[in-house]
């Protein structure tokens, strides 16, 4: 089988480069920021990829700017769709944020029929507040003939010094399901220290030791920011703190390295990061993934880098793929128990008719207590059309439609998604 993928929202290439050394080959590569498209154009011709027949920039979900039906037979789709509808830093606004691009991705892989899909996306994911939704992203895959699980992976699991939890999820055809195995993590050895120990060799030596000893952890997770936001610096307060404690100034990133001239200011602040820093540590670094060369001044480079998915764990997801496609031996593990995501979800789904929380609670045998109930059923409300007639106890709720953006040629989001671009706030 030729191992051929479309990627969408690929950013500067983080899950480019590990679906390339996975054996993956792009036929397409979409990205709406014109910097880390130009980072993608450079980074693909270094690899014989031709990058204007390749990459094109631009919003993923215009029909202009591709088709997905035009893409039919391709091994692989992959893509990290945005992050901030779902993310615990921001309002978690799900299907009502304009940047929601997880079910268009899903109704694009319905029109695409791939072989495989691979999606990834902020630990926020995995709330209960997002149980519907997950849910309903599954059971959409199990409609067009895939089975589709999802992963909480953290990048430490596969040799990068940052924790960078990430909700992955791979949906595959159904003949392809038992040979495929989630990759296994492995503790690293790797700490912030060792990957910095060559860019702070230069440090005055009692400098140098003190990074050395309190840098000897794992990195928290690295933040590319916002265009909202602006700024270079390492993170919101809680992620500040954990720098710091590694003697790591958060507040903004260096030019260069520090050299043997530099000393902390009045705050005893360490050496702050440089931008080949911050690379390193999310994953470029090595003889596999060094090269990859980010365009760009300081802060657009940061954000390229802090909104990637870290090239070793895509590489090793991608190799699981490969190897259930290629169908070179089947899985070790018994297959996974489907995961019911949101149970009062399905029951609302597939019941057909007006059902009250009583009732929920009782056809799930009462592990639910009807507050409960009713509490799920708020959180639904946000990301699908609920009914609802009578009041109190004899309440009822019927589910409707999916909220989220899938192509819908009235959907909100056409407007929103114009007026931001205008202003330049789409990140």
């Amino acid at each position: 089988m030729d191992l051929d993928v479309v990627e969408i929202c690929a950013g500067a290439g983080g899950q480019s480069l590990g679906l390339h050394l996975a054996e993956f080959r792009h036929k397409l590569a979409v990205e709406l920021d014109e910097h880390a498209a130009n980072t993608l154009k450079h980074n693909f011709a270094n690899l014989d990829i031709d990058p204007e027949k390749t990459v094109r920039v631009g919003d993923v979900a215009n029909k202009e700017l591709w088709d997905p039906k035009n893409y039919g037979g391709t091994a692989l789709l992959a893509g990290g769709v945005p992050c901030p509808p779902f993310s615990q830093a921001g309002k978690q606004l799900g299907s009502a944020d304009e940047r929601d691009l997880f079910a268009w991705a899903v109704d694009a892989a319905g029109r695409m029929q791939p072989e495989a899909v691979l999606l990834e996306n902020v630990k926020g994911l995995r709330d209960a507040r997002f149980g519907g939704y997950r849910q309903a992203v599954v059971d959409q895959f199990d409609s067009m003939g895939y089975t589709a699980e999802w992963q909480l992976l953290e990048a430490h699991g596969f040799d990068v010094p940052q924790l960078r939890p990430r909700m992955v999820l791979v949906a595959l055809k159904k003949e392809y399901v038992d040979y495929f195995e989630w990759p296994e993590p492995k503790t690293t050895a790797k700490t912030v220290a060792t990957t910095l120990a060559s860019d702070m060799q230069f440090l005055r030596a009692d400098f140098q030791e003190k990074f050395l000893e309190r840098a000897a952890k794992i990195a928290p997770t690295i933040v590319g920011g916002s265009k909202k936001h602006g700024g270079a610096d390492l993170g919101p307060t809680r992620a500040k703190l954990a720098w710091e404690a590694m003697w790591i100034d958060a507040h903004g990133l260096a030019n260069d390295a520090p050299d043997a001239d530099w000393r902390p200011g009045p705050l005893n602040r360490g050496p702050k990061l440089t931008v080949d820093m911050v690379k390193k540590l999310q994953g470029w670094d090595g003889a596999l993934y060094e090269n990859w060369e980010i365009l760009g001044k300081k802060t657009s480079q940061y954000r390229q880098i802090g909104n990637a998915f870290p090239p070793p764990v895509a590489h090793a997801v991608g190799g699981s793929i490969a190897r259930a496609l290629r169908k070179e031996s089947a899985a070790k593990r018994a297959p996974a128990e489907r995961k019911m995501h949101d149970e009062v979800y399905r029951l609302l789904r597939d019941g057909g008719d007006w059902l009250t929380a009583g009732k929920l609670s009782k056809s799930l045998g009462e592990k639910l207590e009807e507050p409960e109930v009713v509490r799920r059923i708020e959180l639904l409300k946000r990301d699908f059309e609920v009914e609802e007639r009578g009041s109190g106890r004899t309440k009822a709720y019927r589910i409707g439609k999916w909220k989220a953006f899938q192509g819908q040629e009235d959907h909100n989001r056409h407007a929103a998604f114009a007026e931001k671009k205008q202003r330049g706030r789409i990140s």
